[in-house]
C-alpha cells in the first residue's frame, strides 16, 4: 500500500477526536470524507493504514472507530449498576434490583468496584442524603466505625446508615442521621459497601 499523507492522517484523527469528545459520537465514513477532503474509498484506505500503524482501532463499522486518545478515556470508564428497591432475601445486585446503569470515570471513583443505590426515606438527612438521591457505593464487606454503609439486615432488607460496632456486646449499631429516629441494633450486619459520593440534580 502506498504510504499516505501524515498530515491527512492527523487531520482524520483530530476530527474523530473532536466529534467524540464534543458529542459522544464517532463520525461516519462520509462525514470524515467531507471534512478532510477525500472520497470514502480513500478514507477507508487511510483508516486501514492507520490501523496497521496502531494509530486507531476499527470494529465492524465506522462507528466503532477508536483513536488512542479515545482508548485512554474509555479504558477508565465504569458501568455502575443503579440499584432501586431491594426485595427481602435477594442479593443487592440481583438482576431484578438493577434499574439501569450509569457511566462514570474511574479517575473520579478510584480503584475498586462500585454500584449506585437509590436512597429511600429521610433517615440520612443530617448528612445531606435525601429521598431519591443516588448514592455511589464502593463494594466491600467490611467498614470502619463511623462510615456510612449499605447493609443487608434482617431477612435481607437493604438499609443505608452510619455503622458502629460494639465490641463489648458483640453487636452492631446502625445510626440514622435524623434526630427523630433511634439507632438500630443487630447481632449481625451484612455490609455491602461504603458510601463515597452523592449524585443529584440541582434544584434551581
Amino acid at each position: 500500500m502506498r504510504s499516505k499523507s501524515e498530515a491527512k492522517m492527523q487531520e482524520i484523527i483530530d476530527y474523530i477526536n473532536r466529534c467524540y469528545f464534543n458529542t459522544g459520537k464517532v463520525p461516519s465514513m462520509q462525514e470524515i470524507a467531507d471534512v478532510v477532503g477525500l472520497n470514502k474509498s480513500n478514507v477507508c484506505r487511510y483508516l486501514s493504514e492507520m490501523e496497521e500503524r496502531g494509530l486507531i482501532s476499527k470494529g465492524s463499522s465506522s462507528y466503532e472507530l477508536k483513536t488512542n486518545s479515545m482508548k485512554k478515556v474509555t479504558a477508565r470508564l465504569q458501568q455502575l449498576p443503579v440499584v432501586g428497591d431491594v426485595a427481602c432475601g435477594t442479593p443487592i445486585l440481583a438482576e431484578q434490583n438493577i434499574e439501569s446503569y450509569f457511566t462514570m470515570s474511574g479517575n473520579i471513583l478510584g480503584s475498586g468496584d462500585y454500584f449506585i443505590l437509590r436512597a429511600k426515606g429521610d433517615s440520612m438527612i443530617n448528612v445531606d442524603i435525601h429521598d431519591g438521591d443516588y448514592v455511589v457505593i464502593r463494594q466491600q464487606d467490611t467498614a470502619e466505625d463511623g462510615q456510612v454503609v449499605a447493609a443487608l439486615v434482617n431477612d435481607g432488607e437493604c438499609t443505608l446508615k452510619r455503622f458502629y460496632r460494639d465490641t463489648k456486646t458483640k453487636t452492631y449499631r446502625l445510626h440514622p442521621e435524623n434526630d427523630t429516629m433511634e439507632d438500630m441494633i443487630f447481632d449481625n450486619v451484612n455490609i455491602q459497601g461504603v458510601a463515597v459520593m452523592i449524585l443529584r440534580n440541582l434544584k434551581l
